[in-house]
């Protein structure tokens, strides 16, 4: 299993050579270089460019990054897809995936290149199974504001409107052994609520969340992190178990409950990710 952190994953503007020299100092497990929703029509060409080069020259130390290109519907999204390939970030990430085709017809210029899809369209969810089996996909990552658009749905608190989206999604991603990120929180300077969606996401299963300003990366490394209480219970659990199984004993039990296979495999996961985080931040500094 890869545990490759994913707890934040900051978007970047491509447009910004500033924004892309400090993405390279900021404590985000991931970044996306973004060449859609960030840059203007004007801008698309001169940001594909500085973002590619960015990519070529490999400043961003052990983050995993990204590019996010226009679609291919659009006047720049070939181009995008075959400057980025040349490019070879970790991976590319498609806008508004709707069938596997989409995700076939980036790997037919991508190559062996991990392809990332936005989930963010009604009819993208309603394919969702469909679309994370399809070969090559790493990674789906939700779109919340445009699909709250698509839905005419409210941003409120507790995000009922976008539960069955999210769900269907989180179903589909872990059917098929995919990471899945969370979508972005748009009041960056709402450290309670980001806490809250954070806390809801992480709860649901996401491995982390995309976000908007760096000023949200400390909140949402703290929440999709594993906390030292879940750390030292997922230690018990294991040892608890292996040692029952050593002496062929019963059950065992840690803190009144009982442990069983599925614990101890969700204990190792949580070590882990841990172990991967902390290697992550190492080398960072």
């Amino acid at each position: 299993m890869n545990h490759r952190p994913r707890r934040s994953v900051l978007y970047m503007p491509g447009s910004k050579s500033r924004a892309l020299d400090k993405a390279a100092t900021l404590p985000a497990d991931a970044l996306i270089l973004d060449l859609e929703d960030a840059v203007s029509p004007a801008e698309k060409s001169a940001a594909r460019d500085l973002v590619c080069e960015a990519v070529k020259s490999r400043p961003f130390g052990p983050r995993e990054v990204i590019v996010r290109i226009n679609g291919a519907q659009t006047e720049w999204g070939e181009a995008d897809l075959a400057a980025a390939a040349e490019a070879r970030p970790d991976a590319i990430l498609l806008p508004k995936v709707e069938s596997p085709d989409d995700i076939a017809k980036a790997r037919a210029v991508a190559g062996d290149i991990a392809i990332w899809a936005m989930m963010e369209t009604p009819r993208g969810l309603l394919n969702a199974d469909a679309i994370a089996a399809a070969p090559g996909l790493a990674c789906m990552v939700m779109g919340t504001n445009d699909l709250a658009k698509e839905l005419h749905a409210s941003h409120i608190l507790g995000r009922t409107p976008m539960i069955a989206s999210l769900g269907l999604a989180l179903l589909a991603a872990r059917a098929h052994g995919l990471a899945i990120i969370d979508g972005v929180y748009n009041a960056f300077k709402d450290d309670e609520g980001l806490r809250v969606e954070c806390e809801q996401g992480r709860d649901m299963g996401f491995d982390g969340k995309t976000l908007i300003h760096p000023a949200q990366l400390a909140v949402t490394n703290e929440v999709f992190g594993p906390s030292p209480d879940a750390l030292e219970e997922a230690r018990a659990q294991i040892a608890a178990f292996e040692q029952t199984e050593a002496s062929g004993g019963g059950v065992a039990v840690v803190n009144g409950r009982i442990v069983e296979n599925l614990h101890v495999e969700n204990a190792r996961r949580l070590l882990a990710e841990a172990d991967a985080i902390a290697t992550l931040e190492e080398a960072a500094r």
